[in-house]
């Protein structure tokens, strides 16, 4: 009787499991031809397999097999992001730089001249690929400056996955190339963990660079979780590199499946500093500005107004009043931030050039006519980082450094090339902001929030050259790229219920130009600058300029102004003394939105944030006072390495030597824009500390060191705790002091945001031409080394 029973339970068990089999497996090939699956839930569930009793597999059918599919003419999406560009930059809004490619997708698509971004890269990147405010998916500032607040922690949370995530589980190919500057500083090491990289965010391909910046001759790249060696090629450009990557990557996925859509987010370095590019790029511009940025303001105005892309009688913003009228400069003035001007210039038309090789490639491929291919033209304004003369070494402005009119004419030859890391003055950003006013880092004007956009999908878009006037944020391109591909907002990813999608899509705009925005209420804030648009209204406040050394006046004694959007496109106009009712108004909903999206509590440090230990983020070195590393340990980024600046320590390799004529470098950390070396030549050992590029300091041990087995150690004591102070450094042979010298002076806060610390080689750009790039590894074994704080 109870085998009996057991048997009766167990073939009705068999039969629930083959009808629920047979529903999923009905449902899932109902899925491929029309598609009816469920795809709010992410992964997709795999049906239960019916039970196979034949015991001959050639007396038996097989299941049709599972497999998720892109809905049904899904098209490709190419997403391209540009960095530091203005809206009054490209020749496409008006701009004084031709960028042929962004014509031809606007002249066949649409131009989108109210689109607004987070005013800095990271808030902004992370924003366009979730669909949520940046402060919602916390990354209300650069990772760099990650604090331990909600909004701020730097760390993308599990109920906010990426839309590429979204996209691969519903049946994309996603590749990710360039600048990836979504990742935990202190997560970029082998030690991982590798959550935020992104190819744990859903990309199946990245290639680029995870930090804000990278030298485009000399870049720091990986290849997926791999570094890749830096090229050590004179003609060697990463836009170029990342370029041919990008489309091999597309050719490999139309070749092997070409009824598979790809999503290709393309994220060049360019035109963020170091402003790098072939000087035949560059030759082409000169004289172009010599007549100024008032000139230039000018003079793009009027192409706008001819254009359509900004409204008959748009009046230029005011100009900071720290910019100092071009007729009031000297002629050194002049010369050097003409030929400022001249580099960025061509910066700007060599990316939209590689642009167009990629648009080339999908053409080849008979792919464009389905492709949703959208330009955004700047992840924020055009950046005044570079201060008001500008910089030939941006690490000069990561450390509070300022460097002179005269300082810079003396290399201007270089400006531009392998042996410049430079960054223009900020008048040509106010100018490359034009018809609006200020420029990256300040959320409250449109120079740093608003820039042009186009995009083109001849397939679905009808109208062709066309100007979009809605009122839109780059949270709305996530749930623009679903509803094109036919994906709804997933309510569950990877067993994580997900934070609602806070974008609106944008499609409704694609054959409707008078129709109303859907974009009613977009809070802004960048480090204290902060804003607020509603129904055509925006208040906001300038907190801190980027060349400013600190706030304005404290967050709750800010001034505010007004302006009525639908009478004042550019901001010129504030109407804050006139209308205080309407600003207290735009205020109290400021506060409330804030409140909403994690915005508070506001941070307005600046430099302070580079230090973890203020800033209240994880660190991988913390609390540490040594560290041994070994050969072979390269790349190692700043903020996974032992932090030597502004306090005593000691350097000592265990090294083993075949003869007493060693060479190479034995520990190097960063490059020739800063950084130190410890290495050989000819048997003697150095090490010399690069002072910002500018001044080098050099110890060198009197004798060959010995064959066989060797302690070479590096003490350095500065003279104070005041950062940046100079000090005594000695060099020990076998535990013998053997030579000293004078460090006169000392970074304080930044070697390089890209070059690394390596062990047996200075990859990248050298410390010191002493030795050469590209063949300067030690020849001797290194055992360990070990770094010791005192």
């Amino acid at each position: 009787m109870i085998r009996s029973t057991r048997l009766r339970i167990a073939v009705a068990s068999l039969v629930g499991i083959a009808c629920l089999w047979s529903l999923t497996a009905r449902l899932t090939v109902e899925a491929a031809d029309e598609p009816k699956l469920d795809r709010r839930v992410l992964p997709i569930p795999e049906p239960i397999p019916k039970p196979i009793l034949q015991l001959d597999a050639r007396n038996a059918q097989a299941p049709p097999r599972f497999a998720v599919t892109a809905p049904k003419n899904a098209p490709n999406v190419v997403l391209v992001l540009l960095d530091d560009m203005g809206f009054g930059q490209v020749g496409t809004f008006g701009g004084p730089v031709p960028t042929p490619t962004l014509d031809r997708l606007a002249q066949g698509g649409l131009r989108y001249n109210h689109f607004h971004v987070a005013a800095l890269c990271s808030p902004t990147r992370v924003a366009l690929l979730t669909g949520r405010n940046h402060h919602s998916a916390n990354a209300g500032a650069v990772m760099d400056v990650a604090t331990a607040f909600p909004g701020y922690t730097g760390v993308r949370p599990n109920r906010i996955a990426p839309m590429a995530e979204v996209l691969r589980l519903n049946g994309y190919c996603t590749g990710a190339f360039g600048k990836y500057h979504e990742t935990p500083p202190w997560e970029v090491s082998p030690s991982g963990p590798t959550d935020h990289w992104p190819t744990r965010s859903g990309f199946d391909k990245f290639y680029g660079f995870i930090g804000g910046e990278t030298n485009q001759f000399a870049p720091l790249i990986y290849d997926g979780l791999a570094k890749v060696e830096a090229p050590h090629d004179p003609n060697y450009h990463f836009t170029t590199d990342m370029t041919n990557q990008a489309i091999s990557w597309a050719r490999f996925q139309k070749s092997l499946t070409p009824d598979k859509p790809f999503f290709l987010y393309y994220a060049p370095g360019a035109t963020h500093a170091p402003h790098h590019v072939p000087k035949s790029w560059v030759d082409r511009y000169r004289g172009k500005f010599d007549g100024g940025w008032d000139k230039l303001r000018e003079e793009t105005l009027k192409r706008q107004i001819a254009l359509g892309v900004v409204p008959p009688g748009t009046k230029l913003a005011p100009k900071p009043k720290d910019i100092r009228d071009w007729d009031t400069l000297s002629a050194d003035e002049k010369k050097l931030f003409a030929r400022q001007m001249e580099v960025f210039a061509a910066f700007t038309e060599h990316t939209d050039h590689e642009v167009g090789r990629l648009v080339k490639a999908i053409e080849d491929l008979d792919q464009l006519e389905n492709t949703l291919f959208i330009y955004i033209a700047g992840d924020n304004g055009s950046s005044p980082e570079g201060g008001l003369v500008g910089v030939f070494n941006e690490m000069s402005f990561f450390n509070g450094v300022p460097e002179t009119v005269a300082d810079q004419l003396k290399r201007l030859s270089e400006w531009g090339g392998p042996t410049a890391y430079p960054h223009f003055a900020a008048g040509w950003a106010v100018a490359c902001n034009a018809p609006f006013s200020y420029g990256k880092q300040v959320a409250s004007k449109f120079g740093g929030n608003r820039n042009g956009m186009v995009m083109h999908w001849p397939k679905r878009i009808r109208a062709k050259g066309e100007v979009r006037t809605q009122f839109h944020h780059v949270i709305d391109i996530c749930p623009t790229i679903l509803e094109s591909a036919g994906i709804p907002q997933p309510t569950s990813v990877n067993g994580t219920v997900q934070h609602p999608i806070e974008g609106v899509s944008m499609v409704y705009t694609f054959d409707d130009a008078q129709a109303p925005s859907r974009r009613t209420t977009q809070y802004f804030e960048i480090a204290g600058n902060r804003g607020i648009y509603h129904d055509g209204w925006f208040a906001g406040t300038v907190h801190r300029a980027p060349w400013e050394a600190k706030p304005r006046a404290t967050l709750e004694n800010d001034i505010w102004e007004l302006y009525d959007l639908r009478n004042d496109y550019s901001q010129a106009n504030d109407l804050a003394a006139k209308n205080p009712d309407k600003l207290k108004e735009l205020q109290a909903l400021f506060l409330k939105e804030a409140a909403k999206y994690q915005v508070l509590p506001i941070d307005d440090r600046s430099v302070e944030r580079l230090d973890p230990a203020l800033a209240g983020r994880p660190d991988l070195m913390a609390g540490r006072k040594q560290l041994t590393v070994y050969e072979g340990m390269v790349g190692i980024a700043e903020n996974a390495f032992i932090n030597l600046k502004n306090r005593a320590f000691r350097i000592s390799a265990e090294l083993e030597l075949p003869n007493a004529n060693a060479s190479g470098v034995v520990i190097a950390q960063g490059g020739r824009f800063a950084g130190w070396s410890l290495y050989c030549d000819a048997g003697k050992a150095t090490y010399t500390y690069n002072w910002l590029g500018r001044e080098l300091y050099s110890v060198t041990t009197p004798t060959p060191l010995p064959k066989g087995n060797v302690t070479l150690t590096v003490d350095f004591v500065p003279d104070s705790v005041q950062r940046g102070a100079g000090g005594k450094a000695t060099l020990s042979v076998n535990g013998k002091p053997v030579a000293e010298g004078r460090i006169a002076k000392t970074v304080s806060n930044l070697f390089s945001p890209d070059e690394t610390v390596d062990v047996g080689v200075d990859d990248a750009t050298p410390v010191t031409e002493a030795y050469r790039q590209g063949d300067n590894r030690f020849t001797g074994t290194i055992r360990k080394i070990r770094i010791e704080i005192k």
